[in-house]
């Protein structure tokens, strides 16, 4: 009498799944040692347990032998849609990658805002801390920086207004003394100007009047004479 048919399921009792798991690889480990010995065939085997655990078997090189059956699989596919697909991956991966960024950038913004903190664990509350600490110090040491140059910059600007000051009043008080000695020099011109001109006026009226008056003692004279004939 022959064996009855085994159903093929999954064990649900954990400790049998894990017995008969030991089994059936321990078997399929064997069955391919036998089949890369008798066939001469290239075998790379890789089996991953339930939790994670990694088993594998290769009479050659496990990554030599996937290098190989990627290639194979490349000859034999459509290079154009094997690129599309690599690109569209490649962009789906990158995609994701920059959103989980975005996430972690909101989230520790968030953090720094002071809102979702129920969900950190005391360390990540101090390394906040401690964050927030090293930022406002910088922050503050910043402000002074930006405090004391525009302090100077202001000291400096004192400095070169008060020159420019001095120089008006000097260029100033520069141009009222010429203006005063302009003043002066005309009036003493023109008092010289007027007394010249007294001068010869004086000699002038001096000049006419010395013919005027020799005529008169000539007619006089001859006055004088006539009545001197006829008396005689």
């Amino acid at each position: 009498m022959g064996r009855g048919k085994i159903e093929i399921k999954r064990i649900e009792n954990t400790t049998n799944r894990q017995v008969t798991f030991c089994k059936r690889r321990n078997g399929l480990l064997k069955k391919a040692y036998e089949l890369s010995v008798l066939c001469d065939a290239e075998i790379a085997l890789i089996v991953f347990s339930s939790r994670g655990r990694l088993y594998e078997y290769s009479n050659n090189s496990i990554k030599a032998t996937i290098e190989k059956y990627k290639k194979a699989c490349a000859d034999n596919a459509n290079p154009g849609s094997i690129v599309e697909i690599n690109s569209q991956q490649y962009y789906h991966q990158e995609s994701a990658k920059l959103r989980h960024q975005i996430q972690l950038l909101q989230n520790a913004n968030r953090h720094l805002m002071g809102d979702g903190l129920s969900s950190l664990t005391l360390k990540e509350l101090k390394q906040l801390e401690n964050r927030l600490e090293r930022g406002i110090t910088r922050i503050r040491s910043r402000k002074h920086e930006l405090l004391f140059a525009e302090i100077e910059y202001m000291q400096k600007r004192e400095v070169e207004l008060q020159n420019d000051n001095m120089y008006l009043r000097a260029k100033i008080a520069d141009n009222e003394r010429a203006q005063q000695e302009t003043i002066v020099q005309v009036a003493t011109d023109f008092e010289a100007l007027q007394t010249f001109d007294s001068r010869n006026y004086y000699h002038v009226n001096m000049l006419e009047a010395a013919p005027h008056y020799s005529h008169h003692q000539d007619q006089t004279a001859l006055h004088l004479g006539y009545e001197t004939k006829g008396d005689t």
